[in-house]
């Protein structure tokens, strides 16, 4: 695996390439990998000529700076997880090598101002930003992301409808603990009875998939999953909302449940959670 943390060395080493491949896969990263990641280089590896993967924990998405402190890192293991996928490139800046300057701001509407964007202003247009950078050094023709930062997703496919970036964009399914709880990079910050806890975060959302798809009103499934937040000592609920998958704003409209997507934050032993479960037609 071929390792760069400045942009031209990258970059040439990719154009060199470029001319005899019929693609490059590229797969963002905050480190501190795990299967879900690895899930991503596989898809990407099955798509794709070339995977390169990106290592970088972006201080502009951070709008809490204990939080960007206590990110866990862990490049060396990282690195190890990687070679033994085949990933074939790796690019893991430094923060003067990705910021030179001020940094540009991004606003998408509607779109980043509910669920994450209420409870972390800036926190998007950070994404944006950098995600903008990773399309304009790497070039790649696609690029892969998970399910569980949908609405990340979401705010990437505007911004490559804007921006005209000619990648293609793939979200991959979330990958879960056998309890079932999903992975992420913060699991490694709690502890077993903190994982025990969390789990309010997926029986919260498959609970209620089953009652919606059942017809129960969403308001009193809400309401519920509110209650339970606070009998559980361990979990502090940000919020609990039933979105149209597309546009992410309130779904009211229940004849358009196959459009529906149920998305949850919690803080779980000061740790920030989140998660989602789509919807489906009941047949």
């Amino acid at each position: 695996m071929e390792i760069f943390e400045e942009i031209e060395p990258l970059r040439a080493f990719l154009q060199g390439k470029r001319s005899a491949l019929n693609s490059i896969g590229l797969v963002p990263t905050m480190g501190a990998l795990h299967a879900g990641h690895l899930a991503l280089i596989r898809a990407c590896k099955a798509e794709n000529e070339v995977t390169v993967s990106s290592i970088y924990v972006n201080p502009a998405q951070f709008n809490n700076q204990t939080d960007l402190d206590k990110y866990p890192r862990s490049l060396e293991a990282d690195i190890e997880m990687l070679k033994a996928e085949g990933c074939q490139v790796l690019f893991a800046p430094q923060d003067t090598e990705m910021y030179s300057g001020k940094s540009l701001t991004f606003d998408f509407g509607s779109l980043d101002k509910v669920l994450e964007g209420e409870f972390r202003p800036g926190h998007f247009s950070g994404v944006a930003l950098v995600v903008s950078k990773l399309f304009n050094i790497v070039q790649p023709d696609r690029a892969y992301f998970g399910q569980k930062d949908y609405q990340q997703f979401q705010i990437i496919n505007q911004l490559k409808e804007e921006l005209k970036f000619p990648v293609e964009l793939h979200s991959v399914p979330i990958v879960r603990e056998k309890s079932g709880l999903a992975l992420s990079s913060r699991n490694q910050r709690l502890s077993d009875e903190n994982k025990t806890q969390a789990l309010f975060l997926y029986h919260s959302l498959t609970d209620a998939k089953d009652q919606i798809l059942n017809g129960v009103p969403f308001a009193e499934i809400k309401s519920e999953v509110e209650r339970r937040a606070k009998q559980n000592r361990g979990v502090q609920l940000e919020y609990f909302e039933l979105a149209n998958k597309n546009t992410l704003q309130p779904l009211e409209d229940l004849k358009d449940i196959h459009n529906g997507i149920i998305l949850i934050a919690a803080f779980v032993n000061n740790v920030r959670l989140i998660d989602n479960i789509l919807l489906e037609k009941k047949r």
